[in-house]
């Protein structure tokens, strides 16, 4: 799917014209959506797992709403690039530790944000809630489902805040997109979401270890290989499916208003043969009530797709691309499909040409990424800070998740079942 620079325009001033006079589209002016705690202050949080993902949300956190006083991390050289995000941001440095054991021993914290290897989710999540500490633990929730409904238990049990990191619920294009058009019906009836995350290049990271004598081994990794490249075996990872398909399944089960009820798909590593476990092509179709369905494809052969989501529904067709633009395309009168044209205005120009069933648009106001100086969308690091802060409001205030366990256990589910239907080539029952 790529829109030419024409429907661009049109769907993007369809999405702003269907959403005119509603909340939702005042929702799309407000970039923070959280208002901060003012009874008890900032929380005191620890950084647990300071990768690229763990940085990247250090990065977005709001320090009206949370205080960093320790961060942890087994790899001493993410400790360091860490160091350098808070320093950039003003802020004091933090403790260091290697075992998030030591570290809840001798800090006074109140909450962690964690983003470890995905298989050590759960009994990690599990130890820090148990010892009274609120949780907000990176996607997915954990590497099989025992351990997610082990979580989901465990923050039950002990009454602690547990969100799981799915940013998509708190980006205000894609609030603004359930309200002002899946739930206000703009849609009609959804029969099929097409989920794609297409990309031309190798998983594999490339680091050199922290020293020439680090080992890895005390934590459950044979050599430094295996730690750097964890998303790559299929003892730590649940690979693509994990890792960007239950983005994409999250949020379609979020408009669909359901689960999924059975999965079937195909893939296998087909590009880089290079000691991996876990596939570099993945397709699946998830099977939901009601007779809807998504597919699900992610390549590493091939970028021209980029990645989104597309909703099409008996009256409408709605695309949100990259996290960061929605486009809205409406079937027209009678049901015919949207087209658009483009007619020479002057010589040096073109204009948009209505007809029946190309719908004039009435405003020019643009839904699309706005950079900030790091090269990253404005819309992506406004989500992952409202998520951060929406979880120290509810520390602090009972302000209710957007996601919270409940939900984002259904994603998880589906995914680890989907790499099961993968590697037997069998239609399974989630």
């Amino acid at each position: 799917m790529n829109l030419t620079p024409e429907q661009e325009t049109l769907g993007r001033r369809n999405f702003l014209k269907a959403l005119a006079g509603t909340p939702a589209l005042a929702a799309l002016g407000v970039a923070a959506a959280t208002r901060g705690p003012v009874k008890g202050g900032p929380i005191k949080v620890a950084w647990l797992g300071v990768g690229g993902q763990g940085r990247a949300l250090l990065t977005r956190a709001d320090h009206d709403f949370v205080t960093v006083k320790a961060l942890c991390d087994i790899n001493p050289t993410s400790l360091q690039k860490a160091d350098e995000v808070l320093a950039k941001k003003n802020q004091p440095p933090a403790t260091h530790y290697a075992d998030w054991k030591d570290m809840l021993a001798k800090e006074d914290i109140e909450g962690v944000v964690m983003a470890p290897p995905l298989w050590m989710h759960a009994d990690i999540a599990c130890g820090l809630m148990e010892a009274g500490k609120h949780v907000l633990c990176e996607k997915m929730m954990a590497w099989d489902v025992a351990s997610c409904e082990r979580m989901t238990a465990c923050a039950k049990k002990t009454g602690k805040v547990l969100e799981i990191g799915y940013q998509r619920f708190y980006n205000p294009v894609y609030q603004a997109a359930y309200e002002g058009i899946v739930k206000a019906g703009q849609l009609g009836e959804m029969y099929h979401a097409r989920l794609v995350w297409h990309r031309n290049g190798n998983w594999r990271r490339k680091g050199e270890p922290p020293s020439p004598d680090y080992d890895p081994s005390r934590w459950g990794y044979p050599d430094f290989e295996h730690l750097l490249n964890w998303r790559l075996y299929w003892k730590y990872s649940q690979g693509l499916m994990a890792e960007l398909a239950s983005h994409q399944v999250n949020i379609a089960n979020w408009f669909f208003g359901a689960a999924p009820e059975a999965v079937q798909g195909s893939g296998g590593i087909y590009r880089f043969k290079d000691g991996r476990e876990v596939q570099d092509h993945v397709y699946a179709i998830f099977d939901y009530p009601g007779g809807r369905t998504a597919t699900f494809s992610s390549i590493e052969s091939n970028a021209f797709e980029n990645y989104y989501e597309m909703y099409m529904g008996t009256k409408g067709t709605l695309i949100l691309r990259a996290e960061t633009e929605a486009f809205f395309f409406p079937e027209g009168d009678a049901g015919h499909a949207t087209a658009v044209e483009v007619a020479a205005k002057t010589p040096g120009g073109a204009a948009l040409d209505a007809s029946e069933s190309k719908p004039a648009t009435q405003s020019s106001t643009a839904v699309g990424p706005t950079p900030t100086a790091g090269g990253e969308s404005a819309e992506r690091g406004i989500a992952s800070r409202n998520e951060i802060s929406r979880w120290a409001a509810a520390i602090r205030t009972g302000a209710p998740l957007l996601c919270g366990p409940e939900r984002a256990i259904h994603s998880a589910k589906a995914c680890i079942v989907a790499n099961e239907a993968l590697k037997t080539n069998q239609r399974l029952k989630v």
